[in-house]
């Protein structure tokens, strides 16, 4: 639980929340005022009840929390001290049927019929398959396949982004108090003689059975004239698409987000959510209705929320410089944009925005937002004293974004109406997320080390603090944080290198001292090729790794 109760996610359902979830995500909203009988005082009390029934140290979603922070503030095990090459190192794997593209997920003390209660990883792989594993030894408790009758993962459509097969990429979500053990949901690929398929999942955590009459298949339309338009509608057409953003579930829906297949038109951009409860559609919204392009993919990384609304990042596509009255563009098309969308009622509504003066050349030359997430950064005061509320991303123009999440910017063809930007630090472009941890943002561009940017009065600093001693190969990396509370931070990343790809534990204090990495005990930990946009889950004190065979776990050998 959080050291202050000062602010409460009034929109973040308990059902979906675990403790780790509550304590990071407590950090993002408004403050409540606190008054006897006023609504603020029962919100401050409802969210200690919530968090005093949720479980123990799970990690229930993409990058721990619904702000995508990626830090876990509840690593009691794991410290500074601990962590090296004489005490911690590679303890076993698990092996899976297919390459795993998704961050695995972790529940604590799950009671699996008839083996027992265990602390369970789940991972999902691109042969469309599901598994959970005891998550302190690495038996498997269950495994399904999500191929239907006759059905085989997709093919890669001659695209190497995904390959060689499509099925399971983006990171499920968990919601441990959704049927009548906890559900997690998924979203597969496939495809059979005449037609691709892609299918919303849920499945009991405890056995992987289907729930809620599922699987739904995904269709949608939306008014518009753009890409792969008929009689006044574009169409969702499953073969043009994967689902590669890590699931978000915010108020009982779950939301999905596609991409295309190395830029294959025809497509757009496409936000559809789902009930949690009986897997019905609930919503749809197109980014590019008429236009084309402006897929959703962020490397992988989740859409992030403050509890109300969504915020991510578009990749290259249609933008009407043309404006409304309102500062909106005239057709709806919001390529290569840093968005705001509004989940009120659950309708979604694009409620503002932020893109680049020059956002057209840069979706035109491939120098867009798209391969980068978002993170909604805690509520900070600025050197007046007032409160100020952020988000933050970056994409492959190398520069960073920080918007007010109240008055985003919009677009001026002339200069960037923004809270913050800092250009040109990010060399050679961002295809990761970045982490939060104790004021700071920690980003793995393309080629390079991994940088340590610093919060100072709202305001992040315009140069490194301090950067690690490695280099990372594209794609980069995405960092994780773990700590206990603001003591024993470590950034966790992975540095893609051949023959043996290499995990990183460095300081989070200053990234220049490297406590650990997989390569300095000889070949005792090294662990092959990990996840293409792969991020470390640290939690329970372990290190969970997906790679293109197996999950690798590191923790104290002794």
């Amino acid at each position: 639980m959080p050291t202050r109760v000062d602010r409460c996610p009034v929109s973040v359902n308990s059902s979906q929340s675990s403790s780790l979830e509550f304590a990071n995500i407590s950090r993002v909203f408004q403050p409540c005022t606190l008054r006897m009988g006023s609504p603020a005082l029962f919100c401050v009390i409802f969210c200690l009840f919530a968090a005093l029934m949720s479980f123990a140290t799970d990690v229930v979603t993409y990058h721990y929390d619904i702000a995508r922070t990626g830090q876990n503030l509840q690593e009691t095990i794991l410290t500074t001290k601990n962590v090296n090459s004489n005490s911690f190192g590679k303890l076993f794997t698990s092996s899976v049927d297919g390459i795993i593209d998704a961050q695995p997920l972790f529940l604590s003390a799950v009671s699996i019929p008839g083996q027992g209660t265990h602390n369970v990883m789940f991972a999902v792989t691109e042969n469309d398959s599901v598994y959970a594993f005891d998550a302190d030894n690495g038996s498997q408790l269950w495994h399904v396949s999500l191929l239907q009758s006759s059905e085989t993962p997709s093919d890669d459509h001659g695209c190497g982004q995904i390959s060689p097969q499509i099925g399971i990429t983006s990171t499920p979500v968990i919601d441990r108090a959704s049927g009548p053990n906890g559900t997690i949901y998924v979203v597969a690929m496939s495809k059979n003689a005449t037609e691709y398929f892609q299918r919303i999942h849920a499945l009991d955590i405890t056995t992987g059975a289907e729930e809620f009459g599922g699987p739904v298949t995904v269709k949608a339309k939306y008014p518009g004239h753009g890409d792969n338009s008929h009689n006044g509608y574009i169409i969702f057409d499953p073969g043009q698409y994967a689902e590669r953003q890590g699931l978000l579930l915010l108020n009982h829906v779950v939301y999905t987000a596609w991409t295309s297949h190395c830029d294959q038109r025809p497509y757009t951009g496409w936000l559809i959510g789902y009930n949690e409860r009986n897997l019905s559609q609930t919503s749809v919204l197109n980014l590019t209705p008429n236009g084309s392009e402006g897929s959703i993919w962020q490397s992988g990384a989740g859409i992030s929320s403050d509890g109300q609304n969504l915020f991510f990042l578009d990749a290259n596509g249609t933008f009407d410089t043309t404006l409304n009255k309102n500062g909106f563009p005239a057709n709806g098309n919001y390529g290569n944009g840093f968005i705001k969308v509004s989940a009120a009622g659950n309708k979604l509504k694009v409620a503002d925005y932020f893109n680049m003066f020059n956002t057209v050349s840069e979706s035109n030359n491939d120098q867009d937002l798209g391969s980068g997430g978002t993170i909604v950064l805690p509520a900070m005061k600025d050197a007046k004293g007032n409160l100020r509320y952020l988000a933050i991303g970056a994409g492959k123009d190398q520069n960073i974004y920080i918007v007010d999440r109240n008055n985003m910017g919009k677009f001026n063809p002339h200069s960037n109406d923004i809270y913050q930007e800092i250009e040109g630090v990010l060399p050679d472009g961002v295809w990761a997320t970045a982490a939060y941890f104790d004021g700071n943002i920690y980003y793995g561009p393309v080629g390079n080390n991994l940088l340590q940017f610093q919060f100072s009065n709202a305001r992040l600093s315009t140069s490194p603090r301090s950067k690690s001693a490695a280099a990372f190969a594209y794609p980069g990396t995405t960092p994780s944080v773990s700590a206990n509370g603001s003591k024993n931070g470590i950034v966790w990343a992975i540095e893609h290198s051949d023959p043996y790809d290499i995990l990183h534990a460095c300081n989070a204090t200053n990234l220049a001292n490297e406590l650990y990495n997989s390569n300095q005990a000889s070949q005792r930990d090294q662990f092959g090729t990990a996840s293409h946009f792969g991020t470390p889950l640290v939690v329970n004190g372990n290190v969970y790794v997906g790679t293109t065979k197996n999950v690798t776990v590191f923790g104290l050998l002794h």
